[in-house]
């Protein structure tokens, strides 16, 4: 059994009002053992959940799903951290940045990881290159994965350009209007992008950035829901597999969770390493973000850095066989 609130959340204010109704006295995300409130950034990153709604995986592993639509990770880390829902997706940079913060989280499965970071540029602006970005703009979402990989590609070209401030809704129109010369985001709002742009879209690969898209948990849902947990893991562990596969249905699902189109699904969907696992390289990972939202001021310079490895819980990753 699952239930859907699909509203953008932009500011912390309208979270908190629209969450309001899901959350028990107690503060966490629902006090009922068997349901799970999940935070879900709208992305294919995370194709699992729409996947395991549509296809009945979590009746059958035996939880109920509250699922509540977010824009970016960021937003959804801010509700995980004041125990408004159970567990959320995000990224693996803000994620880096948040558990500086609330260390009480917790990284219960890595649920895919994506090599398709692009930064989209205009051709009218003087862009067929990374190097022609030298002096450009570049629309992003601050602090978050977009913004990472961007200034990791330009980073290892020695390219100096701008990061300016996009909200991912806001993305197709700062690009079509010429706000900026050049977009980074992430799925879906990336390949909206490049359907707009059309012809003048020119796609940039580069740097060493591939993501790590997370499902976190707070501390009262690891102790208090660990069987929910273990059975909503397993539910995407079902749902990776028709992804895998490149199941029609799990592609529908998809489309419909994302309003992204079939054939555009048909074509991102194979970028995305849908296993469920916590990779070993994970805190390395997080640890280098750390310091790049140190360096960006999202995190204070004079933080010293958790030990990442610590954060990681294995307990619920689904068992083999």
């Amino acid at each position: 059994m699952t239930s859907r609130t699909r509203r953008p959340i932009t500011v912390v204010a309208a979270l908190l009002t629209l969450l309001g109704s899901l959350v028990a006295c107690t503060g966490t995300g629902d006090s009922d053992p068997t349901t799970l409130t999940v935070g879900f950034v709208v992305d294919p990153s995370w194709a699992q959940i729409p996947v395991a709604e549509q296809s009945g995986y979590f009746s059958k592993r035996g939880v109920k799903v509250k699922v509540v639509d977010f824009a970016t990770g960021v937003e959804a880390l801010q509700a995980l951290a004041a125990h408004q829902v159970d567990v959320t997706t995000a990224a693996d940079v803000p994620t880096a940045a948040a558990l500086t913060r609330t260390p009480t989280l917790r990284i219960v499965g890595d649920g895919s990881r994506w090599q398709g970071s692009r930064i989209l540029a205009r051709r009218s602006a003087g862009i067929t290159s990374v190097n022609d970005l030298s002096g450009k703009s570049i629309g992003t979402p601050l602090g978050t994965s977009a913004a990472y990989f961007a200034s990791n590609a330009l980073s290892h070209s020695n390219i100096d350009a701008k990061l300016v401030q996009v909200a991912p809704p806001a993305a197709v129109t700062a690009a079509t209007q010429r706000n900026v010369d050049a977009i980074a985001i992430f799925q879906p709002y990336q390949a909206q992008v490049e359907q707009a742009l059309g012809g003048d879209a020119v796609e940039l690969a580069g740097g060493t950035y591939d993501q790590h898209s997370l499902y976190l948990a707070t501390d009262t849902a690891v102790s208090g829901k660990s069987a929910a947990l273990s059975a909503f893991l397993a539910a995407l562990n079902d749902a990776s597999a028709q992804l895998t596969a490149r199941a029609a249905p799990a592609i529908s699902a998809v489309a419909a969770a994302t309003q992204l189109p079939v054939d555009l699904l048909t074509r991102i969907l194979p970028e995305f390493d849908y296993t469920i696992q916590l990779p070993a390289d994970l805190p390395g990972a997080l640890a280098a973000q750390a310091n790049w939202a140190k360096s960006q001021g999202a995190v204070d310079r004079s933080v010293t850095l958790p030990d990442y490895a610590t954060f990681l819980d294995r307990d619920f990753l689904p068992k083999a066989g």
